[in-house]
């Protein structure tokens, strides 16, 4: 190993072929493990490959279904039904089988905020929460199938509204409270909600940010809203309430009953939508269905984070993406576990309280982002050493890729050089986790993920849809389908599908390159279409682009990544301006602010370049590749094994965009 003044610096990949650096989990860890070799899990991955409808078959059985399903799936890939015929419910599945065990008493959901705060919600006072607000969304009239927007931070209500929706079939949306008024004026029109759940303000580094205002612009000109519902973080507060319409959530439960049945759903049922960005820029809705994601959910927290019954996890992603979806929400609940979920900034009001919280709730799981890590990886080791992180006993990462110093720092520093970590690939379309080590069976090499979860298939390929040797890279797909994944619903046309099932012999496309490396490892090296990850969050740049071009002084506009030490990239926008439009320091910021506007602070342009006329290729389109090349000059130069991936990388983005962008 080298010295640990390289990981502190971060030099680590400049000194050592991270292909060199290997670790297995302890005999420890693998005797009390669910996967405890390798051999193992290659027996099981190829058993759910040879017979997938058996595999699933057996996981399935293990919840709850008020009538088991006839098929396990019908159709294939975009147009795939499983466990068609079923009935189930996801909120019953979460709370009421736990009701009559031991764990009715135990801890299901721990909240604290970054005031010190807390709340603790046993499984049954979680399941009277539940069923007290799912009978008050009843009395406003929802019925199954309706739409229901859920803006609002990390607070115990959010998975209480979630949790209450899917109890009574309605499709319930949870919008990132980072978003903007017109950003999510536009989800509630594409939903055509009459509900939304907001509330006051959320806590931040100290402050009190309103978010009900941007509700109420957002929905000035959606009339078919009728009522929003209000909680009320900040008591104090004045909250300007519309009379007919706004109800603040304390009086909406208080007239409502604590009973409430949970709603006998067909598998395919909607459990929940998110939205993802098209093509054109334009968020699309896509649909998780409630047998198929029910199921994997479960079933991918319980291997890859190694559930065990007195587990505390923590997933530290926002309640609105799809990660914490599963595994802030139903994948623990439904395990039966407990949930911890935390309010506010990571290193507020102390850069060390978030290893403060492990130690104060002696926390056994914890997963975070690789832009965290890095953040923290620079604060040094001080604000980790004071603090008792012998509670954990695994410790995961996903969202993005991660470098190997960062993982190494993750490893030695946190999981003190004995612990397992778990570097898994999921995104918002997957549902749930695809590629992952299984913690107690594989070797871990830092910077790479490991193998696709049982009953997944997955190819690196090129071009032609042709699977890559060993050691080259390519396009990341996954075949067939799976019982987590998006669908859509178009009823104009039921049988359209997205241009990631198009190009590659009808697999799914993730959008992502990847190198196959030695042993079946796989190395994500990052999106080759033009979606931006910034600090963990998803943006597109043609939704951008597209809003850049709607400002009255904008000719043309483009939206690039570019990479950083910290937040993985930011978004470097160049535009040209209409004639008689003079550039300056004023209206680059009325530029960039005016995305953060109409999009929100997350897809706000870190830097924004004026030119005369954007560069462009021989058939007249902008040539991206050489403006990719102009927002890195002034970065710091790739070496060795880095610059080798990188070069990889935009070997493919360049190759996919003139077949497919240009």
């Amino acid at each position: 190993m080298p010295k640990q003044s390289y990981i502190e610096k971060g030099m680590l990949a400049q000194f050592f072929d991270d292909d060199e650096i290997k670790y297995v989990p302890s005999d420890e860890f693998r005797d009390q493990a669910y996967f405890a070799s390798h051999h193992q899990y290659k027996k099981i991955y190829r058993y759910s490959i040879e017979d997938p409808e058996r595999f699933w078959s057996n996981t399935a059985s293990e919840l709850h279904w008020f009538k088991r399903w006839k098929r396990i799936k019908q159709g294939r890939a975009f147009n795939s039904k499983w466990f068609v015929g079923g009935r189930t419910n996801i909120s019953f599945n979460c709370l009421d089988v736990h009701l009559n065990t031991e764990r009715r008493n135990k801890a299901a959901l721990i909240w604290e905020s970054e005031n010190g705060e807390t709340r603790i919600f046993t499984y049954q006072l979680l399941f009277t929460s539940v069923c007290n607000f799912a009978h008050a969304l009843k009395k406003l009239g929802v019925k199954k199938g309706d739409n229901i927007v859920i803006y609002m931070g990390l607070v115990p209500e959010a998975v209480i509204a979630m949790l209450a929706c899917t109890r009574i079939g309605a499709i319930h949306s949870v919008v990132h409270y980072g978003l903007s008024a017109n950003a999510l004026s536009g989800r509630i029109k594409i939903l055509e909600c009459k509900i939304v759940i907001t509330q006051d303000y959320i806590l931040r580094k100290g402050s009190y940010i309103p978010i009900k205002e941007k509700v109420d612009k957002a929905i000035d000109e959606n009339t078919d809203v009728k009522n929003v519902i209000v909680f009320q973080r900040y008591q104090e507060a004045d909250i300007k309430l519309h009379p007919e319409r706004d109800i603040f959530w304390r009086n909406i439960i208080s007239s409502a009953s604590i009973r409430c049945e949970a709603i006998p759903l067909d598998a395919h049922h909607p459990a929940f939508s998110l939205f993802i960005n098209g093509s054109n820029g334009q968020p699309v809705k896509i649909l998780y269905r409630t047998g198929g994601y029910k199921v994997q959910a479960y079933l991918s927290s319980k291997w890859i984070y190694d559930l065990k019954d007195d587990d505390i996890f923590w997933m530290t992603k926002e309640i609105a993406s799809a990660s914490s979806h599963a595994y802030s929400v139903y994948g623990p609940l439904l395990n039966g576990v407990t949930t911890f979920i935390y309010e506010g900034n990571p290193i507020h009001p102390q850069p060390d309280r978030f290893w403060e919280l492990i130690s104060k709730y002696r926390i056994n799981i914890f997963c975070t982002t690789p832009t965290l890590l890095r953040v923290f990886l620079k604060l040094g080791e001080d604000s980790v050493n004071k603090h008792d992180l012998s509670s954990l006993r695994l410790i995961g990462t996903m969202s993005e890729p991660i470098k190997p110093d960062t993982w190494l720092w993750y490893y030695n520093s946190i999981g003190n050089e004995n612990i397992p970590v778990v570097n898994s690939w999921m995104q918002t379309e997957t549902g749930s986790i695809i590629i992952s080590p299984m913690p107690g069976a594989a070797e871990m090499r830092p910077g790479l993920t490991s193998y696709p979860f049982p009953g997944i298939e997955i190819d690196i390929v090129d071009l032609y849809g042709n699977s890559v040797e060993e050691g080259q890279g390519g396009y990341l797909i996954i075949k067939n389908s799976w019982p987590s994944m998006f669908t859509i619903e178009n009823k104009k046309n039921p049988g359209i599908k997205l241009n990631c099932w198009n190009h590659f012999k009808g697999n799914y496309f993730t959008g992502d390159a990847a190198i196959k490396e030695k042993n079946g490892f796989i190395r994500i090296l990052g999106r080759v279409d033009d979606v931006i990850k910034t600090a963990g969050n998803r943006v597109a740049g043609s939704e951008i682009e597209s809003i850049l071009l709607t400002h009255k002084y904008i000719n043309e506009a483009v939206a690039i990544k570019r990479r950083d030490e910290v937040l993985g990239n930011v978004i470097v926008a160049y535009v040209s301006l209409v004639k008689n439009v003079n550039e300056s320091l004023l209206l680059k910021e009325e530029l960039r602010n005016y995305v953060a506007e109409n999009i929100g602070s997350i897809a706000k342009p870190d830097e924004l370049n004026f030119m005369n006329k954007l560069p462009r290729l021989e058939n007249g389109k902008i040539n991206r590749r050489l403006l990719r090349k102009m927002a890195m000059e002034g970065t710091t130069e790739l070496t060795g094994k880095e610059e080798e991936n990188f070069n990889v990388l935009e070997k493919l983005r360049e190759d996919y965009q003139k077949i497919y962008l240009e």
